[in-house]
């Protein structure tokens, strides 16, 4: 029995032998790091924000009986947008009109008898004090009148906002509300914004912010390619959980195709990447650096095969190139996949 155990071991090494030696080698494309590379660009994520935006909210209760718009629709200012069912506005303002027909009525009412109380005081038949009652109630009248018809002019209002309207030409960005939907004032039916006046927004690390203000040159990407800016604005103070400084830049109104939302990658190029790396820092392709949980690490070559070797990087976001600080030096040799370079049996490819 021992015998057959045996034997079918054997069998089974030979067989995973076999295996490994009909695998393809992994040979994984290097590049040699070099001095000159050196902290000469700076790039961030940032993202699109219009200058002009506005969420349109509802001012009046009751179900929306008809959505207007959709998302991506131009509109014109005070295009309709959404409609509020609109009858108990309705009704509120026939009250009010009621209201002030009443108070009208009483109006002229005492008017009248103050014009009777002066002739029979005039003729002696009643006193003074009754004709200043007379006039008291006159008075009072004409105030009666006055609120009812301001109550008539805030009910005639509060039927206007059962429409709703756009406040200026623009892009529907997106509806809040559909038909059907109870609205209740203040609750957001709709957003819009003008894409005449873009911005990009970019957090950028407080240890960089200083640093990147002396840059030659500072650029956003867009689908017509890298284009300046037409004003940067540096918010002061840094935000004290994310430690980033917040910065706006007002693009030309010749960019098109931009949206709120949207990912873009600001760059800044000269003076500031220099001074915002330690000297000696180097840039290499993100998918050269290897990222697992706190392990940020390269695979140097080292007598003809690979060795992980632990990094500092500088701060950075999706495939812009990553800046290392420390761990490695100008002349070393790493691979350009670090994925690659970490599966068995994998080597450099030739030079």
């Amino acid at each position: 029995m021992s015998h057959k155990w045996a034997s079918l071991a054997l069998a089974t090494l030979l067989s995973q032998v076999t295996w490994a030696a009909e695998q393809p080698a992994v040979t994984v494309p290097t590049l040699t790091l070099a001095s000159g590379q050196a902290g000469s660009t700076t790039t961030l994520d940032g993202g699109i924000e219009a200058l002009r935006q506005s969420t349109v909210a509802a001012q009046v209760p009751g179900n929306i009986v008809a959505r207007l718009v959709k998302a991506g629709d131009a509109v014109k200012a005070g295009q309709v947008l959404f409609k509020i069912d609109g009858r108990d506005t309705q009704a509120a303002l026939d009250m009010r009109q009621a209201e002030v027909a009443q108070a009208q009525a009483q109006l002229q009412n005492a008017k009248l008898q103050w014009e009777r109380n002066q002739s029979l005081r005039a003729q002696g038949f009643i006193s003074a004090a009754a004709l200043d009652g007379a006039e008291a109630q006159w008075k009072a009248a004409q105030a009666a009148v006055a609120a009812a018809q301001a109550g008539r002019n805030q009910a005639a209002l509060a039927k206007g906002y059962a429409t709703v309207v756009a406040p200026f030409d623009g892009l529907v960005l997106a509806t809040h509300a559909e038909e059907g939907d109870l609205a209740a004032p203040g609750r957001p039916v709709v957003t819009l914004y003008s894409p005449q006046a873009m911005r990009a927004v970019v957090q950028v690390p407080a240890s960089q912010a200083e640093a990147l203000k002396s840059a030659t040159k500072t650029e956003v990407s867009t689908s017509q390619g890298w284009v300046s800016p037409s004003k940067v604005t540096v918010l002061p103070g840094t935000d004290p959980v994310s430690q980033t400084v917040e910065w706006r830049l007002d693009l030309p109104a010749s960019v098109k195709g931009l949206a709120p939302g949207q990912t873009v990658q600001v760059r800044w190029t000269g003076g500031a990447a220099t001074h915002a790396s330690p000297t000696g820092a180097l840039t290499v392709p993100a998918s050269a650096v290897l990222r697992r949980g706190e392990l940020t690490a390269v695979y140097v070559v080292r007598d003809g095969r690979f060795v992980m070797q632990s990094v500092r990087t500088g701060p950075g976001a999706g495939n812009a190139p990553v800046t290392l600080w420390s761990g490695v030096k100008a002349g070393d040799r790493i691979a350009t996949d670090a994925v690659r370079a970490g599966l068995a049996g994998a080597t450099p490819q030739a030079k």
